[in-house]
């Protein structure tokens, strides 16, 4: 994919490899939405692959893994980012700060300076850092504070002695991307709707492939190129065009729109915050970027990695194949690959007298009349479309109270309807661990006062026989989250007692139907509803005619 022009190519080859050997590449947010995507294209390019993650457990289950070195810290560290550096031809920056807190864009800057200041001490040839368009003609003072912080961390790099690749670009376009989800959700469960003025500004969107297919051909870049590139597609057109495209390929009615001044990007944040699964933390950078008019003043990249024989993807097909993927549940990674801002991150106490304060845990075991593969199909399948096999109205409750609040609430589902892998968002939790056919550890994203975990075991009884084992679990902080675990603690009889009931009897009902050769009504794949099995918790938001759909894994 991509390649150079002929001139000094920095020492890399097309291929990925310079004198003999494959050219060590490092990724920076790999366990993000595009990190995740470009580390098995450089792969299948040829080149060697590290990548640097807080937790490497979260990678640990990507398809890639076993083909690409995966080492601890962080960007704001000197001393594990030069680490990390040591060895590595050309360095990929995809990390931002999504929160909106005080303090994200110095948080922003000094993570800048110091990959730029360890990369240089370390000899990398290349940093290729991905941000965002900004506009024309706008004073930067009059930029959305993320806009300005990305483009402030373009300038570090570009400063930092090392040639530097900045690509700037609007709306990314493909499955399981903040901007797709976003314009699909919006899309689908509004026919009719009153939008922000923004709908009605002009901007250049970009298929994800032709955004990975830049971002590993600046691998290859001349020595001497230090500079900005424009990145878009083949399009200019507004977002209220890009939602009746988007009908269009998804065969819904034609949208009416009805744009409103009055809708602040704060406003329009915290409407699409509800709306769709983003929330709002997220959407508001999106919201904000598009205040102004994005379109690309220029299009020099394509003397170093030229357009395919095909040309770029246009917007059209972006939406198209975006929507094959998600139909077909078949989403490498998603918006929700990254950390939640503001989530908490610890793991789980492992010591039983633990030190760390009180740790609250309620508990329930049960023998299940069914193997320990069909309990586990279930266990696997929670979540997202297929609920939580309890109280549907305590955990439509919970979500919505947690939206309120600012966080991420139900709307997050699940990245594949069949497998779940460490690191995946799950509704709001967080896959922290899973060893298949034996154990699910989930860690709470919803907004708490204090730390969450649930577990759920498939384990041989002592004679033999299957047991499902549940597990919560609640570290409070302070008055507040005690107050919070007595205040919660009676409704745990109704819900955690009627999950663990419901998953088992979801288990047995399998087995059986399974036993009487039934067809199309096993648990298997996505933990679906057999006959007869108690109906779990369902979101009470669903895309109109896109949901996920069950499908079987052999």
């Amino acid at each position: 994919m991509g390649g150079g022009t002929g001139e000094d190519t920095d020492g890399a080859t097309g291929d990925g490899t310079a004198a003999g050997r494959p050219v060590r590449c490092l990724v920076t947010g790999a366990s993000g939405y595009l990190g995740g995507r470009l580390v098995p294209e450089l792969l299948a390019a040829g080149y060697a692959v590290r990548c640097l993650a807080r937790n490497p457990a979260r990678l640990r289950d990507h398809p890639w893994a076993g083909r690409a070195e995966v080492v601890r810290g962080d960007v704001t560290d000197a001393a594990s980012t030069g680490a990390a550096l040591r060895g590595v031809g050309v360095a990929y920056y995809l990390v931002h700060s999504l929160g909106g807190g005080p303090g994200f864009e110095e948080t922003d800057r000094a993570a800048a300076r110091v990959f730029g200041e360890r990369a240089r001490a370390a000899g990398v040839r290349r940093i290729v850092y991905l941000g965002g368009l900004t506009p024309r003609g706008v004073p930067e003072e009059e930029l959305s504070p993320h806009l300005r912080s990305r483009a402030e961390v373009g300038r570090l790099l570009l400063a930092s002695g090392v040639p530097t690749a900045v690509l700037r670009a609007a709306v990314v376009i493909g499955s399981g991307s903040a901007s797709f989800e976003m314009l699909r959700y919006l899309t689908e469960r509004l026919p009719v709707m009153v939008t922000p003025s923004w709908v009605r500004t002009r901007l250049q969107p970009i298929a994800v492939r032709d955004v990975l297919r830049y971002l590993v051909g600046c691998a290859t870049l001349p020595a001497g190129v230090n500079r900005t590139f424009d990145v878009g597609g083949p399009e200019v057109l507004t977002y209220q065009e890009m939602m009746r495209r988007y009908a269009e390929v998804a065969g819904l009615r034609r949208r009416i729109v009805l744009p409103v001044p009055v809708l602040s990007p704060t406003l329009s944040s915290h409407w699409v915050g509800w709306v769709t699964p983003v929330p709002a933390a997220l959407a508001r950078p999106l919201a904000e970027s598009l205040r102004h008019e994005v379109v690309c003043a220029e299009h020099d990249i394509a003397r170093y990695v030229p357009d395919p024989p095909g040309g770029r993807i246009g917007v059209t097909e972006a939406l198209r194949l975006a929507l094959k993927r998600v139909r077909e549940a078949d989403v490498a990674t998603r918006w929700s690959s990254a950390s939640v801002p503001g989530a908490p991150s610890d793991p789980l106490p492992t010591d039983p007298d633990w030190a760390g304060g009180s740790l609250y845990t309620d508990v329930r075991r049960r023998a299940v009349a069914a193997s320990p593969e069909a309990l586990w199909r279930v266990v696997e399948g929670i979540g997202g479309e297929n609920g939580w096999y309890s109280l549907p109205l305590a955990w439509t409750v919970r979500g919505l109270l947690d939206r309120l609040a600012g966080g991420v609430g139900l709307a997050r589902g699940r990245r594949d309807a069949a497998r779940l892998r460490a690191g995946d968002a799950l509704d709001f939790w967080r896959v922290e661990e899973i060893e298949p056919g034996r154990l699910l550890r989930l860690r709470a994203e919803m907004r708490l006062p204090g730390l969450a975990w649930l577990e759920l075991w498939v384990e041989r009884g002592p004679e033999g026989g299957t047991v499902y084992r549940q597990r919560a679990l609640f570290h409070p902080h302070g008055l507040a989250g005690q107050a919070y675990w007595w205040g919660v603690s009676p409704f745990h009889a109704v819900v955690f007692g009627g999950m663990a009931r419901n998953i088992a009897a979801a288990a047995e009902a399998s087995e059986a139907a399974a036993s009487a050769g039934a067809t199309g009504a096993t648990a298997e794949g996505a933990g679906s509803r057999p006959a007869g099995a108690p109906r779990p918790a369902r979101r009470s938001w669903r895309p109109g005619s896109v949901r996920r759909r069950a499908v079987r894994r052999r």
